[in-house]
């Protein structure tokens, strides 16, 4: 759905559906068979706001509804009365990449790179108070066309200029240090290397990027504009590491671990964000703002164990059991980034199995097809089952969590 389309609201003059005939249409024996498509459309023409159809669609559409057709012959043609339905998904519905989406996502990610990623020895000419104040003007430029998209209702670009303003958060906060003589010696001297090395003394930068996403996230309530927050609590780990460990030279596995404790901690953040949304009341607060939290926590934790060496057959099994948890704790909670990195650490510890089993084996290939043939069945299996699997896991969940499974 073009969930930016401002034009959506009824206009002044009645439209076909205000003057359509009730006798024509509103009969109970009449039945329509409509597709998310068809609600699509109804948004782009006016006929409903897109909270309404998302509402509407979450409430007809979810597993186990009596209006959703089903795959298999055995339709359900009894209705269940309306107090019986189940009740709408709490977290709004990610924005469907369209061409259009896909248009604002690019030229965004763009921007954001030119500022970021891509900033050349060049800004240097400016000198230090020069980057401070274009820096600003473009944080305080984005910031004003977010909320002028925002009114517009282009809430999917008002959420990617949001996101650039708090990206230069960053340069603004280094050409400041180094404008007043306060950036430390001995490290980085050019902003460009803050995305290639680790340093602790970028963990101000960090810090102020933090601070200014919470109160730009509670002013505007954009869920893209979290993505800066994870990616920063990525890197703020690598520099935490580097700060503690500056006395006594680089210690990978000291970095390693301190890699799993954020990204642990990062993912507590994120459900702790996931329950405030799924239980909020007002429309705006129930957005995904969790997604980007729980992917790069995830990503953080799981590389951290899975780069732990262990010759201990026991630590292996060890290994295995948590992915194996992380598999179901995924499914139980609908985030599928825990699903999909424990499937890996499962695939991985099972071959590891074969190769100990089928070591120096002509039958090692054959094992080893074998079994990347049964995850494939396995993929399969739980793809028809993915609903049953979600709700008989989410029964298991604490009563605390229990929203977690709602989405």
């Amino acid at each position: 759905m073009n969930k930016d389309n401002p034009d959506t609201m009824p206009g002044e003059e009645p439209s076909r559906w205000e003057i359509t005939q009730a006798e024509d249409v509103f009969l109970p024996s009449v039945r329509v068979q409509i597709s998310w498509r068809d609600v699509q459309n109804a948004v782009e023409q006016g006929a409903i706001v897109p909270t309404e159809a998302h509402a509407l669609w979450a409430s007809w559409a979810t597993p186990g509804s009596p209006l959703r057709v089903k795959a298999a012959p055995d339709i359900d043609t009894h209705p269940q009365p309306l107090e019986a339905l189940p009740q709408p998904a709490r977290v709004h519905a990610s924005p469907v990449f369209s061409f259009t989406n896909t248009l604002y996502y690019f030229g965004g990610m763009l921007a954001i790179g030119a500022m970021t990623l891509f900033m050349t020895l060049g800004w240097e000419l400016f000198g230090a108070w020069g980057v401070f104040a274009l820096a600003l003007g473009y944080l305080v430029g984005a910031l004003a066309v977010a909320g002028n998209l925002l009114k517009k209702g282009l809430r999917t670009p008002a959420g990617i200029l949001a996101t650039l303003a708090v990206c230069l958060v960053s340069l603004v906060v280094w050409s400041f240090q180094v404008g007043v003589g306060l950036w430390p010696e001995g490290g980085p001297d050019s902003y460009r290397d803050y995305h290639r090395f680790i340093d602790w003394r970028w963990l101000t930068l960090e810090l102020a990027t933090l601070a200014a996403a919470v109160v730009l996230l509670w002013r505007y309530k954009l869920p893209f504009m979290v993505m800066p927050v994870a990616v920063t609590l990525w890197y703020m780990n690598m520099d935490v590491a580097h700060m503690l460990m500056q006395k006594e030279g680089f210690d990978w596995e000291f970095t390693r671990d301190v890699s799993m404790v954020f990204g642990l901690v990062t993912c507590a953040i994120a459900v702790w964000v996931d329950l405030r949304t799924r239980t909020a009341t007002e429309a705006e607060d129930r957005q995904d703002f969790a997604f980007w939290l729980y992917l790069f926590g995830a990503v953080m934790f799981w590389c951290g164990l899975s780069l732990r060496e262990s010759e201990s057959e026991l630590n292996k099994f060890l290994y295995g059991l948590i992915n194996v948890f992380l598999v179901f704790l995924g499914a139980a909670i609908g985030r599928r980034v825990f699903t999909v990195l424990g499937g890996f650490g499962v695939a991985g510890y099972l071959g590891y199995l074969a190769h100990r089993v089928f070591e120096n084996s002509l039958l090692f290939p054959f094992a080893l097809t074998l079994l990347g043939l049964a995850v494939v069945a396995l993929g399969i299996w739980w793809q028809r089952n993915e609903a049953a699997i979600h709700a008989r896991l989410a029964s298991w969940l604490p009563a605390a969590l229990k929203p977690l499974a709602s989405g």
